[in-house]
């Protein structure tokens, strides 16, 4: 037998389901739309990095404790990861731990950023607060328009 829920239960689980849903398209479409820059997809003008070598320079700059060599690594490490990220966190695929992960790069960004550029830069960017956002993320149990749905048994 289904629960009854009351209009307000109704509408506050909506709701709920509809900030879900846009954590995961920001989170996902953040991460997509700085992997394309660095790619250099993005039109000069609204261009970050605008290609490769440039992002390998910024990652260089907030990364001063690594040696050099290992720049390029972290810069390919951190672009898979962001696909990866974004590819699973919009098709809904291991939200909670899709989102964790996304949590602690983003924490590890922001954290760069502070100790190399300066704390104004990471609040400037939003790291922090796209941080926030995909650990709040991983705390909504409830699946909406997710992959795992079809995959695993909701608990829900």
């Amino acid at each position: 037998m289904d629960k009854l829920y009351t209009a307000e239960q109704k509408t506050k689980k909506m709701n709920n389901k509809i900030i879900k849903l846009f954590l995961r398209i920001s989170i996902s479409f953040g991460f997509l739309s700085a992997v394309a820059d660095r790619f250099g997809l993005c039109r000069e003008e609204i261009s970050t990095w605008g290609n490769w070598e440039n992002f390998l320079n910024f990652t260089k700059l907030i990364n001063p404790w690594f040696p050099e060599s290992v720049i390029p690594a972290i810069a390919t490490i951190a672009t898979g990861a962001e696909i990866v990220f974004a590819v699973f966190l919009l098709l809904g695929f291991k939200t909670e731990l899709f989102a964790k992960l996304s949590g602690v790069l983003l924490l590890l960004f922001a954290l760069s950023m502070t100790f190399s550029i300066g704390l104004k830069s990471a609040f400037d960017y939003s790291v922090f607060v796209a941080s926030a956002g995909a650990f709040a993320l991983s705390l909504m149990k409830e699946k909406y328009i997710e992959l795992d749905t079809l995959i695993f048994k909701s608990k829900n």
